[in-house]
């Protein structure tokens, strides 16, 4: 019989999986560079628009996100929120408390801003 050992998921491991998933929403056009507020300094990672808190062993997820112009902003965020908890839990088996949305910019096409 051999004795179980213990298994640790890096931070890095969670901003991949919440970033990914993020960018393959419909209407998702890229990450945003994400500035540290104040009162998140206490905070373990921020890194490519995705800032990740674990507090015992529940994952709160912040992204933040450029979408696409022609999306409706609730339903592409309420998608993220859906599929970025789903691939977390089903990924690592880690309960996700929160993913908060900011939607930093909107992604317009060139000649639509020009006229």
């Amino acid at each position: 019989m051999t004795a179980e050992g213990k298994t640790t998921i890096a931070p890095d491991v969670l901003l991949t999986i919440a970033r990914l998933s993020c960018l393959k929403i419909e209407g998702v056009s890229r990450m945003a560079t994400a500035t540290k507020p104040i009162n998140r300094l206490l905070s373990k990672s921020l890194k490519d628009g995705v800032q990740v808190q674990v507090e015992d062993d529940t994952v709160f997820i912040d992204l933040y996100v450029i979408l696409k112009s022609d999306v409706n902003v609730r339903e592409v965020s309420r998608t993220i929120q859906k599929e970025v908890t789903r691939a977390i839990s089903e990924m690592v088996g880690m309960q996700v408390g929160k993913v908060n949305i900011h939607i930093e910019d909107i992604d317009f096409p060139q000649n639509s801003v020009e006229k």
